[in-house]
């Protein structure tokens, strides 16, 4: 039976009800359930109170906004096309009683939710945040829908046709991009719930998704420059002789890190002082040198740190549904703060104020913000929001959360986090999310590239990954220096210029992470003088760079605060045309740059297909025209580079 009332199209069967609306002027949105829709949005910003156009056609009802229509008809399939007719989504009904394009069956707490549509010759899909499955287009894919290390899900789809597709749904499942059909799962949600965005162009649609879910803050101009990281600096005077050799060497460092068990234990989230003996003259002397700290936090709680039997008691701690409660295992044995409860929120924040920002620290570093846990048995967690398998998902969210509440709370303006992990709308906590613990090889090196695209496509614009790899790199190996100068070069020109990683050290006492007791040791070296002179001098020539090209960097992050329009975007996003569908290792930075990172060991040449519609040129003034490709020289010195010949002294000024 179909019904129109509160400008809303209600539907109603055996066994469901469906209510589709306009979610303000661009998008249209779709929720079903077995009894009663729930008024639930997630993490959905409210949106504008919009009188679409409802009515009735050739016995359909139909619903139209500013670019979008939806039809239903009197056996509740649904449609969704453009104004100007053309088709975006059709559901799948293989059998028409035995297999609906919509399940909603009861699964233990919650229940299994599927839905299909209709597979469209051509069509391809990006985005879903960050899948390290060295795939671009999506298309023929099967994808499961979950937060771990390495993997962000963001279950939000640009389409080749014109749209974007956002299920909205942080329970635990999978899409499967197939040939036939296209078909978004949740193994035990609470209800179907999906929007489809329209736009004219790439661009428009970004922006109504940042509408819906939220727009970054603006960018720190302090953060544009080099990040300087490795696993881990040991002591206080060790990170403050790292910051002093960067500037005895004139290099400019925009922050350094002070990466994890800084602590005495896991849960006490304060420094070490026995290591970090002053780190209020240390916050100081960073600051003097224009260098800013960032501080890793873990929401781990050890059994035996000193606020782990009353957060316990206060229900503050994620719990296992059967068996012990230990969720991870790294020297010790470790729960996480369930940071969905609030009261926990205001605990973690209150202990991490008093030990680090009342000292003068701005930045953290969300680690282990999935939660990780071993094994991933996510139907084992219990949440203040409910079982792990409904909303895991949501975990990070509301870590970046309670960070960007907590310290604007304080007062602070320019709220900059590093996060390993994301969900729909993090981006407005002004987070940086980052590739998690990668290998250090040319496998990884091309699946960042098209890593970063995909998650630039998921609404969020401020990405970096662990230049040269997290896992490995022998710092005195010719065959790893050539991939840190490659993949350096490609930091170069991500929105965040990030060097980490856990180098290989000769002398680096043989200690197993599981030992409870056991110091933790620091890698190799990872700074640019570890690399040997060549390597040193090609970092230092990009670092320079990156400084000269501030003033473009700035401007372009401004916009991308102010529209949605992402820094780094491939390039049918500017040029949708089908020759673009398939290129990842050419991107934009910004509206004039366009970059072609080298991803394989000893090329020194690469073809590069130039866009139509401009002209290009390199660094020396060499004019390539637009619609015509070309070998171009590639050495080890150099990133390919080219910008619009219009704008041709941002080069030739940083020459």
């Amino acid at each position: 039976m179909l019904q129109i009332a509160n400008k809303k199209i209600i539907y109603r069967r055996e066994g469901e009800v469906l209510i589709a609306e306009s979610f303000g002027p661009w998008c249209l949105r779709v929720r079903a359930a077995g009894c009663c829709v729930q008024e639930e949005d997630w993490t959905l910003m409210q949106q504008p109170d919009y009188q679409p156009e409802i009515g009735v056609c050739e016995g359909d009802v139909f619903l139209r906004n500013e670019c979008l229509k939806l039809r239903i008809s009197e056996q509740g399939k649904i449609q969704i096309s453009k104004i100007d007719g053309q088709l975006l989504l059709s559901e799948y009904w293989m059998d028409e009683s035995d297999t609906p394009a919509r399940i909603i069956k009861s699964s233990g707490a919650g229940c299994y939710l599927s839905q299909s549509f209709c597979a469209i010759s051509g069509e391809h899909f990006y985005g879903l945040g960050q899948n390290p499955n060295d795939l671009f287009d999506m298309k023929g894919a099967v994808i499961d829908l979950c937060q771990k290390n390495t993997k962000t899900v963001i279950p939000f789809v640009y389409s080749s046709q014109g749209y974007g597709f956002l299920w909205n749904n942080p329970a635990i499942g999978r899409v499967e991009f197939g040939i036939s059909a296209t078909r978004w799962v949740s193994d035990c949600g609470r209800q179907l719930d999906w929007i489809v965005i329209g736009g004219a162009n790439p661009a428009e649609i970004l922006r109504h998704y940042d509408e819906l879910t939220g727009f970054p803050p603006e960018y720190p101009a302090w953060a544009v420059g080099l990040w300087q990281s490795k696993l881990r600096y040991e002591t206080q005077e060790e990170l403050l002789s790292i910051a002093r050799e960067y500037r005895a060497r004139q290099i400019p460092i925009a922050l350094i890190a002070c990466d994890y068990f800084h602590w005495p234990q896991q849960g006490e989230w304060k420094f070490d002082r026995q290591y970090w003996p002053n780190p209020e003259e240390m916050v100081e002397e960073l600051k003097e040198m224009g260098v800013h700290l960032l501080i890793s936090i873990w929401p781990t709680c050890d059994t035996r740190s000193s606020n782990f039997s009353d957060m316990r008691e206060q229900n503050m701690l994620i719990r296992s549904e059967h068996g012990e409660g230990t969720l991870m295992f790294c020297r010790g044995s470790e729960t996480y703060v369930d940071v969905t409860d609030p009261r926990a929120q205001e605990r973690f924040w209150s202990i991490v104020r008093n030990n680090y920002w009342d000292i003068g620290i701005r930045s953290f570093w969300l680690d282990e913000a999935e939660p990780e846990i071993q094994p991933y048995d996510y139907e084992n967690l219990r949440y203040f929001l409910g079982n792990g398998m409904q909303v895991s998902s949501l975990y990070p969210f509301y870590y970046a959360k309670m960070f960007f509440e907590g310290q604007r709370s304080a007062g602070q303006k320019e709220i900059l986090n590093l996060v390993r992990s994301a969900w729909v709308g993090s981006q407005r906590f002004g987070i940086v999310l980052w590739s998690g613990d990668i290998m250090a090889n040319w496998d990884s090196l091309r699946r960042q590239i098209k890593v970063s695209l995909e998650v630039s496509l998921s609404g969020i614009p401020w990405w970096t990954s662990d230049i040269g790899g997290f896992h490995g790199g022998n710092p005195d190996s010719p065959q790893y220096r050539e991939l840190m100068i490659r993949w350096f070069q490609f930091g170069a020109f991500c929105p965040v210029f990030r060097i980490h990683g856990f180098r290989e050290k000769a002398d680096r006492p043989k200690v197993s992470p599981w030992d409870p007791d056991s110091y933790c040791y620091s890698g190799g070296s990872n700074e640019i003088w570890s690399f040997g002179t060549e390597a040193y001098e090609i970092m230092k020539k990009y670092i320079l760079l990156r400084e000269k090209l501030k003033p473009y960097i700035i401007q372009n992050m401004k916009k991308t605060s102010a529209t949605g329009y992402p820094l780094t975007r491939p390039l049918f996003f500017d040029w949708p045309q089908e020759a673009f569908w398939e290129v990842f290792d050419q991107f934009m930075f910004g509206a004039d740059l366009m970059v072609c990172p080298v991803y394989q060991p000893g090329v020194r040449k690469r073809q590069i297909v130039f866009p139509p519609g401009t002209d290009w040129m390199d660094s020396n003034g060499h004019l390539y025209h637009g619609g015509t490709n070309a070998e171009v020289e590639a050495p080890l010195t150099d990133i390919p580079l080219f910008v619009r010949a219009e704008q041709y002294g941002l080069l030739r000024d940083t020459s």
